[in-house]
């Protein structure tokens, strides 16, 4: 067997890819079947009325514009990505472990602090596929943005795997990239605000360190024992 450090960087992705697929595929199809099941409940079973979120001045800084939803929903390719490129099945179940527990936590945040988004001046009608984003998702479970602390939170995971394979400086700044533009679009297509988007953030590092804060990112011992 050819050791790791001997691997190119997109052998070992490739290899971590491959490594219990079918397990990742099942795990994380149930893993959002879940999570929508309890993101809808909390969203129209809030402990109170929703209060809606203040605005600020970066907020109007942000052009409304139906280009940012396939940044949108692309999240959902994005957050995928850590756990389709865990070596092993130790490191998948701590991944998503953590993973559930900043759900669970920004569901209850939800479901005891209800918010929503200030009801913009759009007519949604010349924007069919955000008007079926805003009939289901109505704009509520506003604060924190769970959308931009998965966000951030993957991206803390993917730059502790890149490293990991010693991938080029190109690829952290491509998931940066795409992180910074996740999080644009929560506000270009008004389905957060820019205190949404900061919480979010907030949550999303907090976790990410939580869940990286006792792992080493190198190695050396063992790649070069391999």
């Amino acid at each position: 067997m050819t050791p790791p450090s001997a691997r190119t960087w997109y052998g070992q992705l490739l290899s971590r890819f491959v490594t219990l697929w079918y397990i990742k595929a099942l795990g994380t199809t149930a893993f959002m079947v879940l999570f929508f099941k309890g993101y809808f409940w909390v969203l129209h079973h809030p402990l109170t009325e929703p209060l809606p979120m203040p605005t600020l001045a970066v907020d109007d800084w942000v052009p409304f514009t139906a280009l940012g939803f396939p940044a949108y929903v692309s999240l959902w390719f994005y957050v995928s990505l850590p756990s389709a490129l865990m070596p092993s099945l130790r490191e998948l179940i701590r991944y998503g472990l953590w993973t559930a527990a900043m759900c669970l936590f920004c569901l209850a945040l939800f479901w005891v602090f209800p918010t929503q988004v200030p009801v913009p001046d759009i007519d949604w009608a010349q924007h069919p596929e955000l008007q079926f984003l805003k009939g289901i998702d109505a704009s509520g479970n506003a604060c924190p943005s769970l959308h931009v602390g998965s966000a951030v939170y993957s991206l803390m995971w993917l730059r502790y795997i890149f490293l990991q394979v010693r991938a080029p400086t190109a690829m952290q700044v491509l998931s940066v990239v795409y992180c910074v533009v996740i999080v644009w679009s929560t506000m270009a297509i008004r389905q957060h605000v820019f205190l949404d988007v900061l919480a979010g953030a907030v949550v999303g590092a907090v976790f990410g360190w939580l869940s990286l804060r006792r792992v080493p990112v190198f190695r050396p011992a063992l790649v070069e024992n391999a």
